[in-house]
């Protein structure tokens, strides 16, 4: 669990509000806070992974800072999320990494790019690095495709397990409360809600983010990212169909549905990413939590790189700087998924779970409210 300081102060502040309930109307977790008069720590920890940090429960708190009662809920809720992504994530061991994300993308990055740098030059000799490859199948001439595929899926299934891992032990520890049983409309509401963003609308003008000013830009910039990573993992699967069914092999033609898919889910990401980046620079520090923003950039650019490094190798795929590109990229997508599981990642998994518990108890109290 986290720090008995670190809950006890969340507490604090959950009990100001809870008798104050002026941002009710602001997102789910004022409504979930109100059905309790008494807070364990399963609820704290469940309340700080429902919020989605749009702030503006601070700028609209008559008790925020410089007020003697000091109410920050957005930094202490972002401060728990730091700490249970930690105590649930799989293996314990590697639960630092939380700590040091901004490092430990960077070092794993540069390892990832030379690592593969070293294997294509011992595969294949340094000559390949600068020849000019192309027609079909010419990135399995640079890249064996055993290489691609295997260390890919490997890497894939391990981070799967460790969110799905982490997730189901927040779960466990967390629906201490509920009382009715899940069903498949508490998944298919909180589906709606993470896909939609919807409590990234504050009240229904925007986040206060990046400063007190109503904004629906992060909101935005989430869509872009979101989805150009579901169609950047289209674009995948139809060149897995392509390859495996119809034995057509990479690199495709321009018009092709791996490339449109992929180019527009790249530059979606690139736009996304690059305007989550301007807005944490000149995002409001008082309602943060240093280490969560050291997540969020060492997340955000390592999507960045890995898109940007995709887009590139688009454009010169049939010059001779395709065989170094292609390295670059492999290692910065490699990098990309092996932190994954250890990143802001994790929030997806843990964000959704709550909206399921949210909804779930949304739904118990709809019988009563029929009495």
């Amino acid at each position: 669990m986290p720090p008995p300081e670190l809950l006890d102060e969340a507490r604090r502040q959950i009990v100001i509000c809870n008798a104050c309930r002026y941002c009710e109307g602001f997102c789910a977790v004022f409504p979930a806070m109100e059905r309790r008069r008494a807070f364990a720590d399963s609820d704290l920890t469940y309340l700080a992974n429902l919020c989605f940090d749009c702030r503006a429960c601070f700028y609209a708190c008559q008790y925020a800072p410089p007020h003697e009662f000091a109410v920050n809920v957005p930094k202490v809720f972002s401060e728990l999320r730091t700490a249970t992504y930690r105590d649930y994530t799989w293996p314990g061991i590697l639960s630092g990494l939380f700590r040091r994300a901004g490092r430990a993308v960077a070092l794993l990055g540069a390892l990832c790019v030379a690592l593969v740098l070293l294997l294509l030059w011992g595969l294949r000799g340094s000559g390949v690095l600068l020849s000019s490859i192309g027609g079909e199948g010419a990135f399995y001439r640079v890249v064996p495709a055993l290489a691609i595929v295997v260390p890919a899926l490997a890497i894939t299934v391990y981070g799967l397990a460790v969110l799905v891992i982490g997730a189901i032990r927040f779960w466990r520890a967390s629906r201490a409360g509920v009382r009715r049983m899940v069903d498949l409309g508490s998944f298919l509401r909180a589906a709606g809600e993470a896909f939609s963003l919807r409590y990234m609308r504050g009240g229904g003008d925007g986040c206060n983010y990046p400063d007190a000013a109503f904004s629906h830009a992060r909101r935005r910039l989430h869509h872009l990212v979101f989805y150009g990573f579901l169609l950047d993992l289209a674009a995948t699967t139809v060149a897995a169909v392509y390859e495996h069914l119809f034995g057509w092999v990479a690199p495709y033609p321009l018009s092709s549905w791996p490339v449109v898919l992929g180019s527009i889910g790249g530059v979606m990401l690139v736009v996304g990413t690059s305007g989550l980046l301007y807005l944490k620079w000149r995002s409001d520090r008082e309602p943060a939590d240093a280490s969560m923003a050291g997540m969020d950039v060492a997340f955000v650019t390592a999507l960045l790189l890995t898109s940007l490094s995709g887009l590139v190798l688009l454009v010169v795929r049939d010059t001779a700087l395709m065989p170094m590109l292609l390295a670059v990229h492999l290692g910065l997508v490699a990098a990309l998924f092996l932190t994954l599981p250890y990143g802001k990642f994790a929030h997806l998994f843990y964000r959704y779970a709550a909206l399921v518990r949210n909804s779930v108890e949304e739904r118990a109290e709809t019988p009563a409210a029929g009495h």
